[in-house]
């Protein structure tokens, strides 16, 4: 079977990251119908998602996310695709949570 592996870093910390990993959960069960199931902890979060076909998890902590996920047979043959689009998915979600750049004033001289 194949895997699939993304290491993802972030700078929201465990609060923020936590929010982005909901709204992936959110988004994978109504988009592909996933279930998805969510174990919190003191340093980090795991995302447990499982339907016909494919199983993995997504580690969810201070600084960076962890998603492994093992295809079936059938799938397996489209875990480029896959593999794609959730790399898509994922860092959207991290780019709609990231802090907005700061802006710095300029004195006049």
């Amino acid at each position: 079977m194949p895997d699939i592996r993304i290491h993802r870093e972030h700078q929201l910390g465990l609060a923020k990251a936590r929010k982005v990993a909901l709204a992936w959960a959110e988004h994978v069960e109504e988009a592909f119908g996933m279930e998805c199931s969510l174990l919190q902890g003191k340093t980090s979060d795991t995302v447990e998602f499982t339907r016909s076909g494919v199983k993995g998890r997504l580690v969810v902590a201070a600084d960076h996310f962890d998603l492994d996920a093992r295809l079936g047979l059938l799938l397996g043959a489209f875990a480029r695709t896959i593999e794609s689009e959730i790399l898509k998915n994922l860092d959207e979600h991290l780019a709609a949570h990231a802090a907005p750049p700061r802006r710095t004033s300029r004195g006049k001289a």
